[in-house]
């Protein structure tokens, strides 16, 4: 819940920083006093902690009274609008009773043999709330159950920047479970922990956004991945919410250009580098299908829309900078291929269900549609690297946009085939893409880096991007919906259609008629008695005109004149290409 009076910065900065190694009860450990240390150090270099407001308990000093009595000094030092930091590195302690799993924190003087004298999880998180902080973030590099988080953010979430520093917050990210050994060498630095390692490394800019902001949703978010995935490392980190859902932050150098609070009510959108997706129960196992009976039945709109950004979300973790860097990776035809096809499995299960909502869905699940097509480009941001790589980041919108397409025109759905084309894409984009729906301009780009050309057995095609996803779409379009001999003919109707839409906007915007061409240019050259698609749609509207259905849906804006003079200029410029 945002508090109005807390201020949009922090009036001061505190930590409580343990670390162990000697314990009288229990096995040492080796680099948890080197752990410690360095999280004090990087807290005052990089976060502008006062040195005297960072507490270090080390071996002898880290016992169970001096680290209650060093916590609960907060109490007294933090005001309303601080920021509490509390580092643990030792071992922990779980005890199972009645079914259910109980975690403690074992001092330098605990005994696991005797629970008065370690420190219970629900202590420090009970506590915590006698802290005025709005902020604290425990860390705690030390295995244990007894964990409950109230919510986790997911990967795409957007929040205001200064927003955040109104909504207090408790959040907690540890090593691993009850059931996990923590392991205290081997990590990706030397003389620290695996945890700490990576720890350290997302607090050094690893885990920083696009903007520099660094927050503790990204800090968890990156751990979890990097401990994850280290081949030394047996353990899973748990994080996320114990209570509010504000963010502790280290680091956003761009407040410093917003206007103070008290002067103008300005903020900036960022977004959240949270990466995990929770485990949840009762996921259906074809999503084309659950779309499908979601479809049905009006009452079941809010279940087609979690499902969807359910899927919406995975997307846009799997497509993360991490999985598809644009720098240091020089081109080859292996890692060109390799990429094409991640993405393309990674997108299946999103573009079944946007093709299902395209082809069934009515007007109340029409936002459900431009919502998954709008935020699957979210994280996407204009950066330096390879132009190959950084082309081929949209190459998931134009699957998805032509899947749906091609289904929304299979059922004559033209007010969802106006949703595909027009929905807003908010992502950064280049100049020229205000003149035409997003996937036209995503089409230009990926063609102006040679994407589809360079593909094996390519080379000679007219238009090698609308062959390959000719081939690559109808196995899963014709599984779907069934759409057999027909297929061919809604996939040439779509790109006509697109290339007609895309050239009657840059003739609005006194460009000449530019649209992409598809197979539809070449494949119908002297044959003057086939359909033609872009000659048959052209008929179509010069019988019906503004009583036209896709006109009246305002595929092609409100001037028919305009429309008809643009369609006839691309036209004329197929003609020219010596295709038609």
């Amino acid at each position: 819940m945002r508090d109005l009076t807390l201020k949009t910065e922090y009036s001061s900065s505190h930590a409580l920083v343990v670390g162990i190694n000697e314990y009288l009860f229990t096995s040492p450990l080796q680099y948890a006093t080197n752990d410690a240390q360095a999280i004090a150090t990087i807290l005052e270099a990089l976060f502008s902690f006062p040195r005297e407001n960072i507490a270090v308990l080390l071996n002898g000093q880290a016992t169970r009274g001096n680290i209650v009595s060093s916590f609960m000094r907060h109490e007294r030092c933090c005001d309303r609008d601080s920021r509490l930091l509390v580092f643990f590195a030792g071992h922990g302690f779980t005890r199972t009773h009645n079914n259910r799993e109980f975690g403690f924190l074992i001092p330098h003087d605990g005994n696991p043999d005797d629970l008065s004298t370690l420190i219970r999880w629900e202590e420090l998180t009970l506590n915590a709330d006698l802290i005025p902080a709005k902020h604290i973030f425990f860390i705690i590099d030390a295995c244990y159950g007894g964990l409950a988080f109230n919510r986790a953010v997911s990967a795409g979430s957007i929040r205001f920047l200064k927003d955040m520093f109104q909504r207090p917050a408790r959040q907690a990210l540890t090593a691993g479970k009850a059931d996990e050994v923590v392991a205290d060498a081997g990590g990706p630095r030397p003389g620290h922990s695996i945890f700490t390692g990576h720890l350290l490394n997302a607090l050094d800019g690893s885990a920083k956004t696009s903007e520099g902001i660094l927050t503790a949703t990204g800090v968890m978010s990156y751990v979890y991945k990097q401990v994850s995935n280290d081949i030394h490392s047996n353990q899973t980190p748990h994080f996320g919410h114990l209570s509010g859902d504000g963010d502790f932050i280290f680091m956003a150098p761009q407040l410093q250009s917003l206007p103070p609070s008290d002067t103008a009510e300005m903020d900036q959108l960022i977004s959240i580098s949270a990466i995990e997706i929770p485990e949840e129960k009762d996921v259906p196992s074809d999503p084309f299908k659950a779309a499908k009976y979601y479809l049905s039945d009006s009452k079941l709109t809010i279940q087609l829309h979690d499902l969807t950004v359910r899927y919406v979300r995975r997307m846009i973790m799997e497509t993360s900078r991490d999985q598809f860097p644009v720098q240091g990776i020089d081109f080859s035809m292996e890692e060109l291929t390799r990429r094409m096809q991640l993405y393309e499995e990674i997108t299946t299960d999103l573009q079944r269900i946007v093709a299902c909502i395209a082809y069934w869905g009515g007007e109340s699940h029409r936002f459900i549609l431009g919502k998954a097509l709008a935020r699957v480009t979210d994280h996407l941001e204009s950066e330096s690297g390879l132009v190959i790589w950084n082309s081929l980041r949209w190459y998931p919108m134009i699957l998805l946009s032509y899947a749906s397409g091609i289904a929304a025109l299979a059922n004559d759905n033209y007010s969802n085939l106006k949703t595909i084309f027009f929905t807003n894409i908010l992502a950064a984009r280049h100049d020229y893409t205000a003149l035409a729906p997003v996937i036209g301009s995503e089409i230009l780009e990926i063609e102006r880096a040679g994407v589809f050309k360079r593909l094996p057995g390519h080379e000679r095609y007219y238009v090698p991007r609308s062959e390959y996803l000719f081939k690559l779409l109808q196995p899963q379009l014709d599984d779907d919906l069934f759409l057999g001999k027909q297929y061919e003919a809604m996939f040439d109707r779509f790109e006509v259609f697109l290339a007609l839409v895309i050239a009657t906007i840059w003739k609005a915007n006194k460009h000449d008629s530019w649209g992409p061409v598809g197979r539809f240019g070449w494949k119908y050259r002297g044959r003057e008695g086939w359909d033609n698609p872009l000659r048959d749609l052209l008929k179509e509207a010069s019988e019906l005109r503004d009583k036209w259905p896709p006109f009246q849906m305002g595929l092609f804006g409100t001037d028919f004149d305009l429309f008809w003079q643009a369609a006839s200029e691309y036209s004329q410029a197929i003609g020219h290409l010596g295709w038609l």
